[in-house]
């Protein structure tokens, strides 16, 4: 094949992303899986296309920065304050528990004991971007578990970090490609000053300035690009990381009143450069060192995917979180990471490992990175098929959830609002003036927090949990109200509302069931489902706005409307 220039390997690498992105969205594959795809066929294993590798580095980057720019602006520092405990606890025994226990299957498999301690090192780093991205699509990334399992990939981040430059300081780890700093002490003092820079910036500039830019919107984008990527830039020179880096630059526009709309704008930018991340990824790989040591690669990618999950299942577990909780979180650590390849490349490099030990890790991240793809995407599934086994990993009570459910068992609420949102705030704000008692269900704390906030009831719970549906306060209750959108993301199509409908005529709900709707054929279905009544919002809005329009009293233009007057009936 001739040499192309950088423009045309670009231009060819969309268009084989596009394709077979199709094809492996018509073959219900995960796109994560399909772009990785496109690097191994585009890569030196096959048509050796991708010659331009600084380019499609430097877009990788820029998208890794985006990426953790926009979860740091969502970033709720109250809720990783309080996350704290649970996030170091468990990132450091997952590292410890998958480092000691890899090694010593290394040492079965007659690895040799440099060989078994790289590998085992290598197993214990997760994919940050791939567990974001995928928690992102689900939008999971703001729910207690997608926090959770956040807070501990950045303390399991930051052990790496430090591990590394303890190794190369001693002189078993890397003698190039080390970041500025040389020394722990140094990484250390410049985490603290990138925090404190940050405070600063958040205490006396971050208001005044985005208000200044936020005049020309497309200058606010540019700025908020242009500060993910300079701080991911110093977080990657002291050591820190570029994923640290660009979200402590998120962090520090976090409390701006901007910051929706600059998450909004630069949503489609960052899932154009993570295809470049992810590309690069499947480049990376080299299929033909894949054929030694399958054994050795069936049995530690086992351990991966079912080790990993379990010790994060457990240690939350004991901290008293619910069980459900624990496992959702663990999932996510079901993966090594493109670093692990880049840290056993770096000892094949000065002589440590030979070629071998990256082929096994290379076919044991091939294999971890698409299962857990999967695990993660159909997580609650799987849950519903794990749950009776779980009940050893789940302490009474579970003190650590932010859950109150028991208390209100005889409670008296009239209606049970499932989704927090904008949409099912107003309608509890309008239930609660026309003195109709109200409780709010979300499995977003920080939605819980808002509801509190406004002198609403909310509990923190999850609508396809079959055990918290069972303990909800139905006891009284005349109408169940679903608001909750349907997670259609490409990978997955999970419609909490329809079994939200079955959990609680199966736990006993005898009232009326309400659920919010978008579109004709998405009414039928939720009637079809058992739904007494089906809101159409928009459609409702419109019928609202029009009778305004013609000409409505001012008497009717403040009344509440009741529920069941502003959706449509079955029948």
């Amino acid at each position: 094949m001739p040499v192309l220039t950088s423009f045309a390997e670009v231009a060819l690498l969309l268009v084989m992303a596009a394709v077979i992105g199709l094809v492996g969205t018509l073959a219900r594959q995960p796109l994560i899986v399909s772009f990785i795809a496109v690097g191994l066929i585009a890569g030196p294993s096959a048509l050796d296309v991708v010659r331009s590798d600084a380019q499609i580095d430097l877009l990788s980057e820029l998208g890794i920065a985006v990426l953790l720019f926009l979860v740091g602006i969502k970033l709720d520092v109250k809720l990783i304050r309080s996350l704290g405990v649970v996030s170091v606890l468990t990132g450091l025994g997952q590292v410890v528990f998958t480092a000691f226990f890899g090694y010593l299957i290394g040492l079965a498999l007659g690895l040799g004991h440099i060989t078994s301690l790289y590998v085992a090192v290598a197993l214990t780093f997760s994919s940050t971007i791939i567990i974001v991205k995928l928690l992102s699509d689900k939008r999971e990334i703001d729910a207690l578990h997608g926090q959770i399992a956040l807070g501990f990939l950045i303390v399991q981040d930051l052990v790496v970090v430090l591990a590394m430059i303890v190794l190369s300081a001693i002189g078993i780890g890397a003698a190039e490609g080390g970041h500025g700093g040389g020394s722990v002490a140094m990484v250390l003092a410049s985490g603290l000053a990138l925090v404190a820079v940050v405070v600063l910036f958040v205490r006396y500039a971050a208001d005044p300035l985005t208000e200044r830019l936020a005049r020309a919107p497309e200058l606010l984008v540019i700025f908020a690009i242009a500060l993910a990527a300079m701080f991911a830039a110093v977080g990657d020179f002291v050591g820190l990381g570029k994923e640290v880096g660009g979200l402590m630059a998120g962090v520090a526009l976090a409390s701006t009143p901007y910051r929706e709309t600059i998450a909004a704008r630069l949503a489609p930018l960052r899932d154009f450069l993570l295809l470049f991340f992810f590309i690069a990824l499947g480049a990376t790989l080299d299929l033909s060192l894949l054929g030694t040591h399958v054994t050795g690669a069936i049995l530690f990618s086992i351990f991966v995917l079912i080790g990993n999950p379990l010790i994060v299942l457990a240690i939350m577990g004991a901290m008293g979180y619910r069980k459900r909780t624990g496992f959702l979180a663990g999932l996510t650590v079901a993966q090594i990471s493109e670093f692990s390849l880049i840290f056993v490349a770096m000892g094949v490099s000065i002589g440590h490992v030979t070629d071998d030990a990256l082929g096994l890790v290379t076919m044991v991240g091939l294999v971890t990175i698409a299962a857990s793809t999967y695990m993660i995407t159909y997580s609650h599934q799987i849950y519903t098929v794990f749950e009776p086994l779980l009940g050893v990993f789940e302490r009474k009570g579970t003190p650590r959830e932010p859950s109150d459910v028991g208390a209100h068992a005889t409670s008296g609420y009239k209606v049970i609002i499932f989704g927090l949102g904008r949409f099912g705030t107003a309608i509890g704000l309008r239930l609660k003036k026309r003195g109709i008692r109200v409780l709010g269900v979300d499995f977003n704390p920080q939605a819980v927090r808002r509801w509190r906030d406004l002198g609403l009831e909310a509990d923190f719970g999850d609508a396809s949990d079959p055990e918290f549906v069972a303990e909800l306060p139905f006891r009284g209750a005349e109408w169940m109200v679903s608001t909750v959108p349907i997670h259609s993301t490409g990978l997955s199509h999970e419609d909490t509302r329809r079994t939200l409908i079955q959990l609680a005529r199966s736990a006993g709900f005898s009232g009326r069931m309400a659920a919010a709707s978008h579109s004709a054929g998405d009414t039928e279905v939720l009637f079809g489902a058992g739904a007494d009544l089906v809101l159409e919002p928009f459609q409702d809005a419109a019928d609202r706005a029009v009778d305004l329009l013609c000409g409505a009293t001012e008497e009717q233009r403040t009344e509440f409307p009741e529920i069941a007057a502003e959706g449509r009936e079955v029948g």
